[in-house]
C-alpha cells in the first residue's frame, strides 16, 4: 500500500484496520476522523496521554479532572456503538507504532489541533507513518474556519476581531455537520488498554467537588448544556452576558476546548432555533452569540500565525514593560484575597467551579495586570490550571487584549474600575454575596467598597476589614495612576526608537 492511499486493502476482501487517534475532540457526532475512518474499514478509536509532547504548556489540574470525566464519557459512547475506547500512556508515536503491529492497521486518522509543540509533534508523525507506509491523514473538527484559510486583501494574517468576522461572515454558511453513526464495526481482537486510574488524572488537592456540583463533562453534557441555552437563556443573552449573578451566557467554552460538541453543529442548531423564532429580538440575541463563536476562531488564527504569543507580547514594545510581580500580591489576588469584592468573588468562583464569568475575568485580569503590575503571564499561568476551559488560543488573546500587548488589544489607558465595575455589572451584589459571604450582610450601596462604609454600618454586618475580610491591597487610584504613567512612558520610548 502506497502513503497516503485513498483506497486502503486488505488481504482477502476484508476490511481494513484504521485507528482513530482521539485527542481535543472527544466526541462521536459530527467527527470527522471517524467519519471518514468508518467508511473505510474497521475502526479502533485511541486515546494517548502524552503531556510530555504538549511543550510547556500541558493541561493543568482543572483540565485534568475534566478530561478523566470526558474520557470516561465517551468510553461510555463508544460502548452503546459496539465500540471501546482503548487507552494508552507515554509518547504518542511510540503507543501509535505499538499499536499499528498489534492490530496491523492500515492507517491512523485523527483531528487537526493547532497549538505550537502539538503542530510540530504531529507533523512529524505523520511523515513518520507515511515513511513506513502506513497511510496518515488529518481532519477539521474543532473550527469553521482553519487559520490558513482566511487572510487579508495583502494574503497577511489578521489582527483586528471586526475585519476578520466580516471575512469569515463573507463565506457564507459552515456545511453541514456529520451526522454520528448508529454502530461502529469492531475489530475481530482488541489491542490491550491501561485503566484510566493509570493516567493519574485526578487532580490530588481535593477541590473538585465544586466542578462535580457545577459540570457534566461529556457529550451527552455538551448537549444538555446547548440546549438548555438555547431554550432558556439565549433569548437574554446580549442584554444579561454581562450579569454574572445570572445564567446568561452558553457555558460551552470547556465543551469546546474538549471537542465535545462541533463548532458546525453549534452554529446550525442556532440557526434552527433563529428559524423557529422570527422575531427580530432573539434573531439578534442569536447573532450576537455567533460572533463570539468567531472570537474563538480569531484567537485560533492568531496562536497559528504567532505562535510565539503564548509567552512574549505580539507587540514588540511591550518586552520593555516595567513589571513589579509582587508574589504576596499575586498570592492574595490568587486566592480571592484582593480587598475588592467583584475580583474576589471571581477568583473564589474560579477555584470552587473551575469556570469564571466572562466580565468578572477582564475585571480580574484587569486588577492583576493594571493595578497589581504583575505579568500577564503569570494571570495565564493560574487561569491555565484552574480552568476548565483552559484553551491555550482563548488564554492567551484574553490576557495579552487586557494587557493591551496583543492584537485587537484594549488602549492601554482602559484600567478596569473593580468598585464602579462591580456595581454596574453585579447592581444588587448578589454574585459576591454568594462567592464572598463574609461580607455578604453589608448594604447594597457598600459592599463593592466595603472600605468607605461608615463604621456603624460594618459593625452592623459584623464586618472588621483587616480580619473578617481585607483591606484594598492597593488604592485604586493611585494604582491605576501609577499604571498609565508606566504605559505612557513606554508608549514615550516606542516613539523615539
Amino acid at each position: 500500500m502506497t502513503s497516503g492511499d485513498s483506497s486502503l486493502t486488505s488481504p482477502l476482501g476484508r476490511r481494513p484496520v484504521l485507528i482513530v487517534w482521539f485527542r481535543t475532540d472527544l466526541r462521536i457526532d459530527d467527527n470527522p476522523a471517524l467519519a471518514e475512518a468508518l467508511e473505510k474499514g474497521v475502526v479502533i478509536p485511541v486515546y494517548i496521554h502524552d503531556p510530555e509532547s504538549e511543550g510547556v504548556w500541558r493541561h493543568g489540574a482543572a483540565s485534568h479532572w475534566w478530561l478523566h470525566q470526558s474520557l470516561q464519557e465517551l468510553s461510555k459512547r463508544l460502548d452503546s456503538k459496539k465500540s471501546r475506547l482503548i487507552l494508552r500512556q507515554g509518547d504518542s508515536l511510540a503507543e501509535l507504532s505499538k499499536l499499528i503491529k498489534e492490530t496491523g492497521a492500515a492507517a491512523v486518522y485523527w483531528n487537526r489541533r493547532y497549538e505550537p509543540a502539538v503542530i510540530a509533534r504531529d507533523k512529524k508523525i505523520k511523515e513518520t507513518l507515511k515513511e513506513t507506509g502506513v497511510d496518515a491523514q488529518s481532519f477539521n473538527a474543532n473550527l469553521l474556519n482553519e487559520p490558513w484559510t482566511i487572510q487579508t486583501g495583502g494574503g497577511t494574517p489578521f489582527k483586528v476581531f471586526t475585519p476578520y468576522w466580516n471575512k469569515c461572515a463573507a463565506l457564507g454558511n459552515p456545511a453541514e455537520p456529520k451526522k454520528e453513526p448508529a454502530q461502529i464495526q469492531a475489530p475481530a481482537q482488541w489491542p490491550s488498554s491501561v485503566l484510566i486510574q493509570a493516567l493519574r488524572l485526578m487532580p490530588k488537592i481535593k477541590r473538585y467537588e465544586g466542578m462535580f456540583e457545577s459540570w457534566k463533562p461529556g457529550e451527552m453534557g455538551a448537549r444538555s448544556e446547548l440546549e438548555l441555552f438555547l431554550n432558556e437563556n439565549a433569548v437574554n443573552y446580549l442584554d444579561g452576558r454581562d450579569t454574572p449573578s445570572i445564567r446568561a451566557t452558553s457555558r460551552m467554552s470547556p465543551y469546546f476546548h474538549f471537542g465535545e460538541i462541533s463548532p458546525r453543529r453549534i452554529w446550525h442548531e442556532v440557526q434552527k432555533k433563529s428559524a423557529k423564532n422570527k422575531i427580530a429580538g432573539w434573531i439578534r440575541q442569536a447573532e450576537g452569540f455567533i460572533r463570539q463563536i468567531y472570537w474563538r476562531e480569531f484567537a485560533y488564527h492568531l496562536l497559528y500565525h504567532f505562535p510565539a504569543t503564548t509567552d512574549h507580547p505580539l507587540r514588540e514594545e511591550f518586552k520593555k514593560f516595567e513589571w513589579k510581580n509582587d508574589k504576596k500580591l499575586l498570592k492574595a489576588w490568587q486566592k480571592g484575597q484582593t480587598g475588592y469584592p467583584i475580583v474576589d468573588a471571581g477568583m473564589r468562583e474560579l477555584w470552587h467551579t473551575g469556570w469564571m464569568h466572562n466580565r468578572v475575568r477582564m475585571i480580574a485580569a484587569s486588577f492583576l495586570v493594571k493595578d497589581l503590575l504583575v505579568h500577564w503571564r503569570e494571570g495565564a499561568r493560574w487561569f491555565w490550571d484552574t480552568l476548565v476551559d483552559a484553551d491555550l488560543a482563548n488564554n492567551t488573546l484574553g490576557w495579552q487584549w487586557v494587557a493591551g500587548c496583543g492584537a485587537d488589544a484594549a488602549p492601554y489607558f482602559r484600567i478596569f474600575n473593580p468598585f464602579t465595575q462591580g456595581e454596574k455589572f453585579d447592581e444588587k451584589a448578589a454574585y459576591v454575596r454568594k462567592w464572598v459571604p463574609e461580607i455578604a450582610g453589608l448594604p447594597d450601596k457598600w459592599i463593592h467598597r466595603p472600605w468607605e462604609a461608615p463604621a456603624e454600618v460594618l459593625v452592623a454586618a459584623q464586618v472588621q476589614l483587616g480580619k473578617d475580610y481585607p483591606k484594598p491591597l492597593v488604592d485604586h487610584a493611585d494604582a491605576r495612576l501609577r499604571a498609565l504613567m508606566l504605559y505612557d512612558r513606554l508608549r514615550q520610548s516606542k516613539k523615539q526608537s
